[in-house]
């Protein structure tokens, strides 16, 4: 310590002692980013009346001179722990300034400089008084007074008696009397209380309450613009303020209740974080006085008291209201017997890992009687309006300020959250609290969260999609009728062989006369179709389609096992194949009917449209997905969910007889049904495409460009493909597309860009499109343009006019703009269910909670952005939990697309060994790049937290994809098994050998690995700043504190050491220095 005191004048020092927990917290957060104003409180004060300023600055002076907190700095550079140091004797002054020869608009303008530019500059926490005082005249008896001070020093709780001293000195200096007042009790006495403590039986109690939780409570609102405008403030605030009646009612319910404000205010915000997250087991942070009745005088002692504790709310569906609020007034009153343990220690007791946050929202209830010392004097002046600005190293705090009219603030990172979503927040935030006194007795889960506004926004007007298409013609049909329009026109290509629609027509009738004469089918017949890519293909579908039949599509080049499932599932009567696949399918009661050797017989048929008893309410098809058993379900798609989806999305495409479409899918994949009919109900050309084509990128390329195509289906990953094909062709001149409609998987907009800048965004039109098969192909539309690509989110846009899209909570009620929920589609294109799955059709195919119709959920997840638009956010359980961490995988996909070098990429979660689940990134870089998985996990280390960086990088020269053009997660290989464990690696340089030993020193653990983590290891904030300050002292150098949390291994943070000596940035440590002040002129 004498080190740190040598500079000082130890004859004025009158008091060394410790700081409090809670001090100590604050101070991490002041050293570790010390101009982000973090801790910084501003008040303004509107003061009007006459004021004699010399007798405003001794009433200051007096003030400071009664409380030692106010003479009392912070050192914590060169010492094992920060220390407190307290002044006999510190001078203050009240700094004035001069506006009164400015306009109202400009006195505003430069009082928002004057406050922003205070709190850029900050304290220089070395040396007191860490406050300043500033009087502004505005005119002759109007001024802004601002007091300014660092939140080490008091809470609010002591403010009203900081306001008190001062009015007292005022009036007794200004009428000429002596001082009544003696010094008021040392904060020192509550220091000296806070370690008489046992913590034992606290550690005890917050053990059990925190037991289980493990990962903190996400604050799921996002920023939702995809090009925000940048900003230099950080923070900023919002306010709700309820009308006196409301107030009234909720003071009139508590009292009804026994209960308190605080009790309804803590309630409804754990369940507003409930309903953002989906979580049913939420913590968030609220504040309690700290002032410990023990202490003789700590109710006129002036320091900071507080502390902010965890509250637990354990969300049950079921439970009524009532009772979760009695539930919690318990669970204040029990955690207030322990408040005097520190958060860090209380989150170290916890099962959330080191490092990370216990929670990322506070509470504050302000009950503070300042009002009531402003009216029990009778000073010249008045101060009111009183504004106050504070900063926490919370993302968002809210403020409850208990008023005739209820006050709500919250302060919010503005790199975090946009400033409609914390409008929408406050309203939401208004709504339950309001729902809470309503009805005390209803269940929680019937709580309403949105406003009557949003609730017409998000279910009518984004939902005013009633619109009513023609879908009484069965598809073959609407086929027939096109065959009468353009008989003439080439229908279908493969490779050398082609059918005019006359052609194809005529074929497909035999087939279907052959089918009804011989084998009796009738509507809801199910034949299977087992056949390569062919004009045989088509002619069997719209065969079977004529006949009356529904075709179960049986892809040649699934797995033996998988085909043999479907047919004996499905139980087909009758199965159309080839010769050469009869053996893959044979195990099975039924008919065989081969198109290729049984042709010449089915020729002899008639080959004019048969007649049939099918309608449109009748099976089209019936295509098998994956299951989450393992075993695919059979999709059960009716005519009008066909012919419908082509009449809704005609505006937007116009599909024509010049339009050329390629068959690129599987048609076992439903993308297939989309390419099928949207060539040939409108008089297109087909074009098969050969499997081995479907493989090669330059080879489709090259159809693409000879077929003059103009109409192209692909899923993201294939058509990345695509454009890396074209790369290597360098010619762009022969394609002829004008749509390319993306489906199937989740769009990542960044991979777009060579695209664009080869193509242009107009010509061909690219179209983001989601859709699942039981909603028949697509649900949603987005034209792209080359502006979209500064976002990094999947817009999928808006529903299918005749489609509905609701996102959910787990209780069915709506969520808010910005907040994820799981989409449900209702309307004309949801099918009827599962074959033979009853079950688990009435789980995935429910009634609409808003009318009669019926939702499909569908397992994804999305947002509402704040134009309307849908933001597609990944699989449900695409989500995945790793050492108590929730983790989104599409979030580290989204980061790793960011990197330049990076092609395409997927993260998944792998337990190769039982036991051992990890993170394992797969990458594909750009060509000729000579990219390394340690620049990849550098990327990730700097944008996200430790626990979200995969174990392991591959880099691949391509990712696998399934038949329908898909990622194949399932052929992704094990990553390198050099990968899989840590091991002690000892210290390989002088450097590394003296950190692992201080390491070592403040971690109290003998053996230190040069890739151990910091944080892993057990150490948390405070630790940090004595493993720093550790380190600067033995390097002589400047070490900034938040380079441990970006080095947090030895081997990382003794290069940032080295990197930090060739820089020639070496030195004596000097306390952190803000910028200097700038003074004003005196009156």
């Amino acid at each position: 310590m004498k080190s740190a005191l040598n500079k000082m004048n130890k004859e004025n020092i009158e008091d060394i002692y410790p700081l409090s927990p809670l001090q100590q917290g604050m101070l991490f957060h002041s050293l570790y980013a010390p101009e982000s104003g973090v801790y910084f409180t501003q008040i303004i004060w509107s003061l009007t009346g006459n004021l004699d300023v010399p007798t405003f600055e001794q009433a200051w002076q007096k003030t400071v001179e009664r409380h030692s907190i106010f003479r009392t700095a912070f050192v914590g550079e060169s010492l094992s722990q920060p220390v407190q140091i307290v002044y006999r004797k510190i001078n203050v002054t009240v700094e004035t300034y001069n506006w009164q020869e400015l306009s109202a608009q400009e006195q505003q303008k430069k009082l928002k400089v004057f406050l922003d530019s205070e709190r850029q500059n900050g304290f220089q926490l070395s040396q007191a008084p860490l406050m300043n005082l500033s009087l502004i005249q505005l005119d002759k008896n109007n001024y802004q007074f601002v007091w300014s001070h660092h939140h080490l020093l008091l809470d609010g709780w002591s403010l009203p008696l900081v306001l008190k001293d001062l009015l007292d000195f005022y009036q007794v200096i200004d009428q000429g009397k002596t001082f009544p007042k003696e010094p008021a009790i040392s904060y020192r006495n509550y220091i000296a209380w806070l370690q008489q403590q046992n913590q034992e039986p606290s550690e005890k109690f917050w053990r059990q309450k925190l037991k289980g939780f493990t990962t903190p409570t996400p604050l799921t609102v996002g920023k939702l613009l995809t090009n925000p405008e940048t900003s230099d403030i950080r923070f900023r605030e919002q306010k709700l303020q309820l009308t006196e009646s409301t107030t009234a009612a909720l003071q009139s319910f508590a009292r009804q209740h026994r209960l308190t404000l605080n009790n309804l205010v803590q309630a409804t915000w754990g369940l507003l974080l409930s309903r953002y997250s989906q979580e049913t087991d939420v913590v968030f942070g609220a504040t309690v006085s700290g002032r410990p009745p023990s202490i003789v005088g700590i109710e006129s002692m002036v320091g900071l008291f507080i502390n902010t504790l965890p509250m637990r709310i354990k969300v049950s569906a079921d439970t009524p209201v009532l009772t979760l609020l009695k539930d919690l007034q318990l669970q204040q009153i029990e955690s207030e017997q322990y408040s005097y343990s520190s958060l860090i220690e209380i989150q170290g007791w916890s099962d959330v890992p080191r490092g990370t946050s216990l929670f990322e929202s506070i509470v504050v209830f302000e009950n503070l009687p300042v009002d009531t010392v402003l009216e029990s004097h009778n000073c010249s002046f008045n101060l009111g309006n009183r504004q106050i600005f504070e900063q926490t190293n919370y993302p968002l705090t809210v403020v409850v300020v208990p008023r005739q009219q209820l006050l709500v603030r919250i302060s919010y990172d503005t790199s975090r959250f946009d400033d409609g979503i914390i409008t929408r927040m406050l309203g939401h935030f208004q709504t339950l609290l309001e729902g809470i006194i309503a009805n005390p007795q209803q269940q929680i889960s019937q709580l309403p969260l949105l406003t009557e506004a949003e609730k017409q926004q998000l279910l009518v007007d984004w939902n005013n999609t009633q619109a009513d298409y023609p879908s009484n013609q069965c598809i073959h049909h609407l086929f027939e009728e096109q065959v009468k329009r353009t008989p003439d026109a080439v229908a279908v290509v493969f490779q050398q062989q082609q059918l005019t629609y006359a052609q194809l027509n005529s074929r497909a009738n035999q087939l279907a006369h052959y089918l009804l004469e011989n084998h009796q089918i009738k509507p809801e017949t199910l034949i299977g179709i087992c056949v390569e890519r062919s004009l045989e293909m088509i002619v069997g579908i719209l065969g079977i389609l004529k006949a009356g039949g529904a075709y179960v599509p049986l892809d040649p080049d699934y797995p033996s096992e998988r085909l043999r499932f479907i047919v004996e599932d499905s139980q087909v009567s009758v199965l159309l194949t080839q010769q050469q696949f009869v053996e893959s399918v044979a195990n099975r009661q039924g008919q065989v009917i081969c198109l290729d050797t049984n042709w010449e017989i089915i020729a002899q048929n008639s080959n004019s449209n048969p007649k049939n008893t099918a309608t449109a309410n009748n099976l089209a098809y019936i295509i098998y997905t994956s299951g989450s058993t393992g075993k695919p379900k059979g999709v059960l798609v009716n005519h009008s969910n066909v012919v419908r989806l082509f009449a809704a999305t005609d505006d937007w495409y116009n599909f024509n007889s010049q339009d050329v479409w390629t068959l690129f899918h599987s048609y076992a994949f439903d993308f297939s049904v989309w390419e099928i009919w949207g060539a040939l109900l409108y008089g297109g050309k087909l074009v098969v495409v050969p499997y081995l084509v479907t493989r090669s990128p330059e080879s489709f390329y090259d159809l693409l460009s000879k077929e003059n195509v103009t109409v192209l289906n692909q899923t993201p990953s294939a058509f990345r493909q695509l454009i890396q094909a074209e790369e290597s062709i360098a010619t762009t001149s022969n394609l002829k597309l004008r749509l390319v409609i993306f489906g199937g998987e989740a769009l990542e907009l960044n991979s777009l860009r060579p695209w664009f800048e080869r193509h242009g965004d107009q010509k061909p039109q690219l179209v983001n499109m989601y859709g699942i098969t039981e909603t028949t192909v697509h649900v949603t539309y987005r034209p792209l343009s080359l502006a979209d690509l500064d976002g990094a989110a999947s817009v999928i846009g808006r529903p299918i006019p005749d489609l509905h899209v609701y996102l959910l909570d787990q209780y069915l009620q709506p969520v808010p703009i910005g907040v994820p929920g799981e989409m449900y589609v209702g309307g004309a294109g949801v099918t009827r269910g599962y074959l033979n799955r009853s079950e688990l059709t009435a789980q995935r195919f429910i009634s609409s909670p808003f009318n009669d119709s019926k939702l499909y959920k569908t397992g994804d997840l999305a947002r509402y952005l704040a134009n309307g638009e849908l933001e597609y956010l990944g699989r449900i359980d695409n989500q995945v939990k790793i050492r108590g961490f929730r983790i989104e995988l599409g979030e580290i996909e989204a980061l790793l697309a960011e990197h330049p070098q990076v092609w395409e990429s997927v993260v998944m979660m792998r337990e190769d060994e039982p036991g051992n689940k990890r993170l394992v990134a797969y990458a594909v870089p750009q060509s000729e790049s000579s990219l390394t998985t340690a620049q990849l996990r550098q990327f990730l280390e700097a944008k996200l937290p430790a626990y979200m960086v995969p174990n392991a990088f591959v880099i691949l020269e391509s990712l696998p994809l399934t038949a329908n053009g898909k990622i194949n997660r399932r052929a992704l290989p094990v990553p390198d098994v050099r990968e899989r464990t840590k091991k002690y690696i000892a210290p390989q340089t002088p450097t590394e050998e003296i950190l692992a030993q201080i390491w070592g020193q403040v971690l109290k653990v003998e053996q230190v690995s040069i890739e151990d983590n910091f944080f892993e290891l057990g150490g948390h904030s405070l630790l940090a700043t004595q493993l720093v300050s550790r380190i600067r002292d033995t390097f002589q150098m400047e070490l900034p504190l938040r380079e441990l949390f970006s080095s947090a291994t030895v081997s990382q943070l003794a290069n940032s050491i080295e990197k930090l000596k060739q820089q020639n940035s070496e030195f004596i440590v000097p306390p952190i220095l803000p910028r200097k002040r700038k003074r004003g002129n005196r009156l």
